[in-house]
């Protein structure tokens, strides 16, 4: 092949990867989200931009540092604001262990400041609160109200934070798809962060992790996406595990389980990957790999690479996967290997396959190349929004203790970015968010309410590795620094589930087709022009609105009013066959809690539970089957989807806090009044120092 031929087809091969969004495998789990159609940044073009910014990102960085163009820094103002997100830490159990003398460094930091709960949103759901943290806005204003939101144009559920707009025209060349335009990923969080102000105004900013910051916006600020950014087939992470026991292969909520066949002490498999955008009814790409036992471990050889050895129970490293999506043309991903059991069966887990930040396939930072930037001096990273695999966990295809490794890795490659960011930047804006309390108490929260079992000091020895790490970050502050460590909301524990959607079923509300499969996942089994109302993700009931979709039939106005009214009701009684508790402790109609351009966009009610209770997992993503409470029996046991007065999150500062009742949208406007910016108009909050602050 001539060299301009070669071009070409690079050229052509890489639109295609760009442009067409192939949908992925899928999952909805708590703190997860719909799939995002996987793509590729492998335009000709991009990668010429791509060596550009490389080459001159030491002078920007530099630049950036160094706070050219700003303003000089007036009387009284900070040196440097750091921010620090700690999701989900819970005010009463840090009072708790406080008082206990296990956390000298959060004491002593409220001593210095301020310590006290800080009011969240409602629904009380990381995606919502963490939204209202950059913007200070209300839902009404930022368009986020759950981890799903509903296309009325396809009955289906849709990722709330992110989609990919459909590229149109396609060009069919035999088995190919070659799109005429661009396929545009969109944030669909609205109103700015407040760090992209700051950086408008000459403070050097990083916010790094932060959630629903995925696709990255351009604009000064350096930043790294956080949750809800998607694995590389496009999932909210989508694990494998491939295994010689065929008693465990089917079916795997959130990810695949594959049977591999042992000869002579090897075997042989592929891992599936992305699906190739050039051949959209084709599988999936994959890689070739082996697995050899040897001496009660295991050899993985992957293509291109030295042979890796697996001790039972140990992660390997970050290992990079190359797709081949076409001559020339590869997806870059990473991703770490755990054999689980070596004897009487080969058992191997895989995590998701992360973007490699050395070769980002989709984009997870700005500056384009700055994920690139910090791989390169700190190692491999996960990139996943949801880096650590609740559902592998809940699936129990990996231990307790494998799991909480899993999250102490992720948090490790966190504060590192975390120390590398105090370190550069002397002076500006430092924002970092760690999801660590969160994942630790969804999945250990059983054991730490009962008092039993090997882990159940485990949230207590996360609390104490948070105080450490606000241990660290005090002692790298200035005297003229002021430090936020803030929390999205706090958590309460869940024995017993909800299923809203069979609630529905069973009072009227929704209907199923002749014939159909209550539990058919994505409401495939609804009937919609006899359903009137449906649950929807964690929190959300939509009703069936005529004018909204193709198939509504609830009139707008009085009917639709009048039948939020009867829901709103009749959900505040139901009880719980099992001892006559009430589930739901309050129900809002979105219209009467938000304001903005978005409300139109938000479920027509929140449905806000009491503590012990939450929605099923089935119903969030539209199952309606079997009975309308049950059991939860899942290692997943702590959640916050409650009355949001029930899980505040918390607020520690090295600054004394003069309003009273603080709340998560006061953070936004803060950070801005202590750089001296004014607010923007739109930002609902207010300024926490300010004397003059009324409640």
């Amino acid at each position: 092949m001539t060299f301009r031929r070669t071009i070409s087809c690079f050229i052509a091969t890489g639109c295609a990867l760009a442009l067409f969004p192939a949908p992925c495998h899928a999952y909805v789990g708590p703190g997860a989200g719909f799939a995002l159609a996987s793509s590729f940044l492998a335009v000709f073009a991009a990668v010429l931009a791509a060596l550009f910014v490389l080459l001159t990102l030491p002078l920007r960085w530099t630049l950036a540092l160094l706070g050219r163009g700003r303003r000089n820094r007036r009387p009284g103002e900070p040196a440097r604001v750091v921010i620090v997100g700690l999701d989900g830490l819970d005010p009463r159990i840090a009072r708790q262990y406080m008082d206990a003398g296990d956390l000298p460094h959060f004491k002593a930091l409220a001593e210095q400041g301020h310590f006290g709960p800080l009011a969240t949103t409602c629904p009380s759901v990381s995606p919502v609160a963490w939204s209202t943290f950059q913007t200070g806005v209300n839902p009404g204003r930022h368009n986020v109200f759950d981890f799903l939101t509903w296309d009325w144009r396809t009955c289906l559920p849709k990722l709330s934070s992110s989609q990919i707009a459909d590229p149109g025209r396609i060009l069919k060349l035999g088995p190919l798809a070659i799109p005429w335009k661009k396929a545009r990923i969109e944030l669909l969080r609205k109103s700015k962060p407040f760090w992209d102000y700051a950086a408008r105004a000459g403070v050097p900013c990083a916010a790094l992790r932060v959630p629903i910051t995925y696709p990255p916006e351009k604009g000064r600020a350096m930043t790294i996406s956080g949750m809800c950014a998607p694995d590389l087939r496009g999932t909210q992470g989508s694990f494998t595990y491939f295994t010689t026991d065929s008693a465990e292969t089917g079916d795997a909520t959130g990810g695949l389980r594959i049977l591999l066949k042992l000869e002579n002490g090897r075997a042989h498999a592929a891992l599936p990957g992305p699906q190739n955008p050039l051949e959209p009814d084709s599988d999936p790409l994959s890689i070739r790999f082996s697995l050899e036992k040897k001496n009660g471990a295991a050899v993985l050889r992957l293509p291109g690479q030295n042979p890796v050895r697996l001790e039972p129970g140990a992660y390997s490293e970050w290992l990079p996967l190359a797709f081949k999506a076409a001559p020339g043309i590869k997806a870059g991903g990473i991703a770490r290997f755990l054999l689980t059991e070596c004897e009487p069966h080969l058992k191997l887990y895989v995590t998701p396959i992360n973007i490699d930040p050395r070769k980002p396939a989709l984009p997870i930072g700005n500056p384009a190349i700055f994920s690139v930037y910090l791989s390169k001096l700190l190692g491999r990273f996960a990139t996943l929004g949801l880096a650590e695999d609740t559902w592998a966990r809940n699936e129990k295809l990996i231990t307790d203790k494998q799991f909480l490794e899993q999250v102490y890795q992720a948090h490790g490659e966190r504060e590192a970015m975390l120390d590398l960011a105090l370190a550069r930047f002397r002076t500006g804006l430092v924002v970092c968010v760690f999801d660590t309390p969160d994942r630790i108490q969804h999945m250990f929260w059983k054991q730490h309410a009962s008092g039993k079992g090997d882990m159940a000091d485990t949230i207590r020895g996360m609390y104490r590795r948070m105080d450490s790490l606000v241990g660290k970050i005090r002692a790298k502050l200035g005297p003229d620094d002021v430090l936020m460590v803030i929390s999205d909301h706090g958590v309460r524990g869940f024995d017993r589930c909800l299923n809203i959607n069979a609630w529905l079923k069973e009072t009227g509300y929704l209907h199923l087709k002749p014939d159909a499969d209550p539990d058919a996942n994505y409401y495939g089994a609804v009937d919609w022009t006899r359903t009137r109302a449906f649950g929807l993700g964690l929190t959300g009931v939509f009703l069936n609105t005529k004018g909204k979709g193709g198939q509504g039939i609830v009139e707008p106005g009085q009917e639709q009013e009048s039948l939020k009214s009867e829901l709103r009701e009749k959900l505040a009684r139901v009880t719980d066959p099992a001892n006559g508790r009430a589930a739901i402790k309050m129900v809002f109609d979105t219209r009467q809690i938000y304001n903005g351009p978005y409300v139109e966009n938000a479920p027509d009610l929140v449905v806000c539970y009491d503590e012990g209770y939450r929605t099923s997992w089935d119903s969030v993503t539209g199952g309606c089957g079997g009975p309308v409470f049950h059991d939860n029996d899942k290692a997943w046991s702590g959640d916050h989807c409650a009355h949001p007065s029930l899980v505040p999150g918390v607020l520690f500062c090295n600054k004394k806090v003069n309003k009273t009742k603080p709340h998560i949208g006061d953070i936004a406007p803060t950070a801005l009044s202590l750089f001296g910016i004014t607010p923007p108009d739109h930002m609902q909050g207010g300024d926490l120092f300010s004397k003059s602050f009324t409640e």
